[in-house]
């Protein structure tokens, strides 16, 4: 490798690399141990340039796939409750164990009982289609909310509210590579299903009538796209909070760029996500002395953009 980047040490090329560019920007790099360069590159940098493409593409690729999936541009992977649930364990994993690797379980796992509870209440109701399942989302994140604030009002002011009111701001501070490890697999998984059925999606777009009669059926699709969804966003919202408006805006910004056409709209809209991501965590951690949570830039960013799109009449297929 060219760079030489290897885990668990630091090699003569890197250090070399560092040293030009250290010495042209006049920072004293012979003067740093190669133990503090590894910490801050490979332990504190690396993971968290890898986690916000991680989390910025697979949440732009789950918002690009729900607003074709339910045929409405309004819809964000948040719709069917997910980040209320992911919010209600977390904070029930801070109050009760305050353990990183608990509270992404919790977060993980409520994550999918919302979006599960808000699958089966659509069933309970009278009819079909789409809207049953947006409103039973709504039902289900309007509970979990309460069952959050529920939590706040019980945790203890001086240690554990804090803890969680930054964590549901979102954040990629304290991000590792053993966080990381334990999404990798199941979000990239989903990714690549969402990709391979793309030229689905173009279909299902088009409505369940539309899709049967060029035989692909709809039903099967859509638990499906559900469920990639789900477990891209749930596992996003456990090891980085929430961070909203990326998978609402960023596919409206792919779909101008490459058009309607999910062949080419899910990669754009994966690649766009990744890089936004990176953009907003690195203001936020330069814009001022102490680190702005992502939550806040993303939505601050994306409410005048995604105003703009309206004015233009840019939220539509076309």
């Amino acid at each position: 490798m060219c760079l030489g980047l290897a885990w668990g040490r630091y090699p003569v090329e890197l250090m070399d690399i560092l040293r030009i560019f250290g010495g042209k920007l006049g920072i004293p790099v012979n003067e740093v141990s190669s133990s503090v360069l590894e910490t801050v590159v490979l332990k504190v940098r690396l993971p968290r340039i890898l986690a916000a493409m991680l989390i910025g593409g697979g949440l732009s690729v789950s918002g690009a796939a729900f607003q074709g999936l339910f045929r409405n541009p309004l819809v964000s992977p948040y719709v069917l409750g997910v980040a209320s649930g992911a919010g209600f364990g977390a904070a029930l994993g801070i109050v009760i164990w305050n353990q990183p690797f608990m509270i992404q379980g919790c977060a993980f796992l409520s994550g999918i009982c919302a979006v599960s509870a808000a699958w089966l209440m659509s069933k309970f109701y009278k009819g079909s289609g789409n809207m049953i399942i947006v409103l039973g989302g709504v039902i289900v994140g309007a509970f979990f909310q309460s069952l959050l604030s529920l939590v706040k009002y019980m945790a203890d002011p001086d240690d554990k509210l804090p803890a969680i009111v930054y964590w549901l701001m979102g954040s990629l501070a304290s991000i590792t590579m053993e966080d990381l490890y334990t999404v990798l697999l199941p979000m990239l998984i989903s990714i690549m299903f969402l990709m391979l059925m793309r030229w689905r999606l173009n279909v299902l777009s088009l409505g369940d009538e539309e899709a049967r009669i060029l035989g692909v059926e709809a039903g099967k699709l859509r638990i499906g796209v559900i469920l990639g969804v789900t477990v891209i966003t749930a596992s996003a919202v456990s090891v980085s909070g929430i961070i909203g408006w990326v998978g609402l805006v960023v596919p409206h910004l792919a779909r101008m760029l490459v058009g309607p056409d999910y062949m080419k709209l899910i990669p754009a809209s994966l690649a766009l996500g990744a890089c936004y991501l990176v953009l907003i965590d690195g203001v936020a951690r330069n814009i001022s002395a102490a680190e702005i949570p992502l939550g806040i830039l993303t939505a601050t960013v994306g409410a005048p953009f995604f105003a703009w799109l309206l004015t233009k009449g840019k939220t539509g297929w076309a």
